[in-house]
């Protein structure tokens, strides 16, 4: 048997411990479509997988999401340079991205067209039979879902259709009315796509909750009308004065922060609604007699981008999704360290991204 070709790949063992090493080059089998990588950001989810967040590594080997080793990254395009036997749609040469769950087709949920809760619950990157985009190749599986991307994509535009489509869901879920005063807590990339795409819902007033002044500043170019800081005031207060005394209508909590979310449960209404978004790395402590005794919340889960792709990427090609200045660094793969330590700490970090 013939040695199989390798790669380069940023390989994930434990909390951490990632190793830029030689990887096996995949060979797409029947149906699957191998990719040479052109560009793969970033998640938050990363960078909480490398801190040895809980809701990624668990508290055994029986509750844990993370099967090792592993490649991570699920924010990726690529070019295509193999078919496999039977792959339909798409040619030698075609820029794809896929979204980051590959379905089992044969759950209850891919049954009935909700792929996104998809039992398997198998997210590129983080599963050893289903690697990401930190390499130089992947392998598209034939159940995971794939988009072509318009010939006019920038690199930019092409690695953040995913995270921008886990934001549009999320605000999806909120149900943003003309009337709701909306608040968005957390403007990274994802936090500021929803503002984007918030705005032009034209709710009564959108405001942004942010402690880094760069992102607060491009939150109002990307379409809130006020940024509170956290750490400078009381947020819910001082939402209570721009409500008269009742809050805000709807809290999409994109921050990941525990402290976000029992913010979020102040801020709110009477009959509000709460999104949860963020991916959360600890267990959170809060009033849960709030939710029912105390507002009669609606407390709403997003997960993923349930089937929102093909509208980023036409929302994108039209220019009503912005990207410009969410891609605040890049790094070439063999820097993912720098890259993984420049999105953790950097003020001016937004959104970094790898390329071979």
């Amino acid at each position: 048997m013939s040695e199989p070709v390798m790669m380069k790949a940023v390989v994930t063992y434990a909390p951490g411990d990632m190793r830029y090493e030689d990887y096996p080059k995949p060979v797409p089998g029947e149906g699957e479509i191998l990719l040479k990588m052109k560009g793969c950001s970033i998640c938050a989810g990363d960078l909480k997988a490398w801190h040895g967040g809980i809701r990624f590594w668990g508290t055994s080997e029986a509750d844990r999401y993370i099967e090792g080793p592993c490649i991570q990254g699920h924010e990726f395009f690529g070019e295509v340079v193999e078919l496999g036997p039977g792959a339909e749609g798409f040619e030698i040469g075609d820029n794809v991205c896929a979204e980051q769950i590959v379905p089992c087709g044969e759950c209850e949920f891919c049954r009935t067209g909700r792929h996104w809760m998809c039992t398997r619950s198998a997210v590129f990157g983080f599963k050893n039979y289903c690697n990401g985009g930190f390499a130089e190749y992947i392998n598209l599986p034939a159940t995971s879902l794939k988009h072509k991307l318009p010939a006019s994509f920038t690199q930019e535009q092409s690695v953040l259709v995913e995270p921008i489509a886990c934001g549009m869901h999320a605000l999806e879920q909120a149900h943003v009315q003309h009337e709701d005063v909306v608040v968005i807590a957390g403007l990274g990339a994802i936090g500021l796509s929803i503002c984007n795409i918030a705005n032009q819902a034209m709710p009564k007033l959108l405001i942004g909750i942010e402690v880094r002044p760069e992102r607060a500043q491009k939150a109002l170019e990307y379409g809130a009308d006020i940024v509170l800081d956290p750490t400078k005031c009381d947020v819910a207060e001082e939402i209570r004065k721009l409500t008269g005394g009742l809050g805000c209508d709807v809290y999409v909590e994109a921050s990941g922060a525990p402290k976000s979310v029992t913010q979020g449960m102040d801020c709110l209404k009477n009959l509000g609604r709460y999104v949860q978004m963020g991916v959360v790395s600890d267990f959170v402590k809060t009033d849960w007699n709030l939710i029912g005794d105390g507002k009669e919340l609606t407390i709403i889960g997003s997960h993923l981008s349930a089937k929102v792709y093909p509208a980023v990427i036409r929302g994108m090609e039209k220019g009503l999704i912005r990207t410009d200045g969410l891609i605040s660094h890049k790094f070439r793969l063999k820097d993912w360290e720098q890259a993984f330590e420049t999105a953790a700490s950097d003020p001016n970090a937004v959104k970094v991204m790898l390329e071979p």
